[in-house]
């Protein structure tokens, strides 16, 4: 009885088990790139060399870019039509960062 209940439990597991499909993994490259924003990944990561980590967000007016050295300020110049480079806080984190800049964004006054 105890064979049967073997064969019978490999018989329904093996083709679960087997024709279980890899999860994909998830992709997070835009479709579309600036070839700034290509030049400047490229030189971050030393053109492959390196792994690159880091994060970054926007609020309001300003976009916040965290690397394991500190956090970069940037406030968007409506004539450019680009973020321009505001400050480096050296040590920072991204929540930390934002924080310092609360006051600045609209409603928050």
């Amino acid at each position: 009885m105890r064979k049967l209940a073997v064969v019978l439990v490999l018989a329904v597991l093996c083709p679960l088990l087997l024709g279980a499909k890899k999860s994909q993994p998830v992709k997070n490259a835009p479709d579309a790139l600036p070839h700034t924003m290509a030049l400047f990944l490229a030189s971050m990561s030393k053109d492959g060399t390196k792994t690159v980590t880091f994060r970054a967000t926007a609020r309001d007016t300003y976009f916040f870019f965290e690397e394991p050295s500190g956090v970069t300020v940037y406030v968007w110049d409506q004539p450019s039509g680009a973020y321009r480079r505001s400050e480096f806080i050296k040590a920072s984190t991204l929540p930390k960062a934002i924080k310092r800049y609360e006051a600045n964004f609209v409603g928050t006054k």
